[in-house]
């Protein structure tokens, strides 16, 4: 391994979780020098538009999965530039997040509902060829209870397993087996954070949009999940904020995303938090860098 540059796969279900989840830390190694490539599941077809701004880009529409995917790729590829990340779509089809009790059966052919090793087959081969030293995904909930998301760690979790054995996957004229050495999962929420905020915003004699949110009962019962990494980040909150905002069907920028002034944000939160999931070399916790134990491997 020695002289060859790092390398970072983030692995996410539809275009915008790589801006809201782990976005400064991808902007942060990419601007360093890693190679950093977002990956995204789906083609994030099934969205809902969720700015109440948003307008259709000129000679484009919204009305049907095609054109929903195509202005879908577009603003994916205004969030990879912001970033400075390389990009690959896996081409799966967004299962939607259907509502209702009993609840509605997922859309036929949807991500959610393909068998584990037709969904992982093309992460894997992906991964063969990137040949990343360093994966991240969402941890086995999710994130929160999305049937992508879900789906996105089980086959982040397999590619990881697999990508290394010469014995599964096989295809003809693929790329040679390659071991990731560490898996970490994001973590995109935290209840922890947004206290934090909400008391530095009060304290500031700012209005806080969380205060109901955190003493509600859904709050009280959202478990926090170990963080054993620590990116500080607070520099590139500016590429990440200008990749939110490229998805622009998604993402009010007058929304929730950005109700926290940055100044507060980097005073009382600068990093962005991650769980070790997986290392196959040796490392301590806590750490400050994806690459812990990695760096002086290569």
């Amino acid at each position: 391994m020695s002289g060859e540059p790092l390398r970072l796969m983030a692995v996410h279900a539809h275009p915008d979780d790589e801006s809201s989840k782990g976005a400064a830390t991808t902007a942060r190694y990419a601007a360093e020098g890693v190679e950093v490539l977002v990956v995204t599941c789906t083609g994030g077809e099934r969205g809902d538009v969720l700015n109440p701004t948003f307008a259709v880009p000129e000679g484009h529409e919204f009305t049907t999965l095609e054109a929903k995917r195509a202005v879908r790729r577009l603003e994916m590829a205004a969030a990879a530039a912001a970033l400075g990340v390389q990009h690959h779509w896996l081409g799966f089809v967004d299962s939607g997040l259907p509502e209702g009790d009993p609840l509605p059966p997922l859309p036929d052919g949807c991500f959610a509902l393909l068998d584990l090793e037709e969904a992982s087959a093309p992460l894997v081969e992906l991964v063969r060829t990137f040949r990343p030293h360093v994966m991240t995904t969402y941890d086995p909930s999710g994130g929160y209870p999305h049937p992508d998301h879900i789906r996105c760690h089980e086959v982040a979790f397999e590619a990881y397993h697999a990508a290394g054995d010469a014995q599964r996957y096989v295809v003809e004229g693929g790329a040679e087996p390659w071991e990731p050495l560490k898996l970490y999962y994001n973590h995109g929420f935290s209840i922890d954070r947004l206290r934090a905020a909400h008391e530095a915003m009060l304290g500031a004699g700012l209005e806080s949009p969380f205060g109901d949110w955190i003493s509600s009962r859904d709050a009280r019962e959202i478990p926090e999940r170990e963080v054993t990494t620590r990116i500080e980040v607070a520099d590139y909150f500016a590429q990440r904020d200008a990749a939110l905002v490229a998805h622009a069907s998604q993402i009010d920028p007058a929304g929730f995303f950005f109700a926290v002034p940055r100044d507060i944000e980097a005073d009382v939160w600068s990093t962005e938090d991650f769980e070790l999931a997986e290392s196959r070399i040796d490392t301590s916790t806590p750490e400050d860098d994806l690459f812990a134990g990695v760096r002086k491997e290569s």
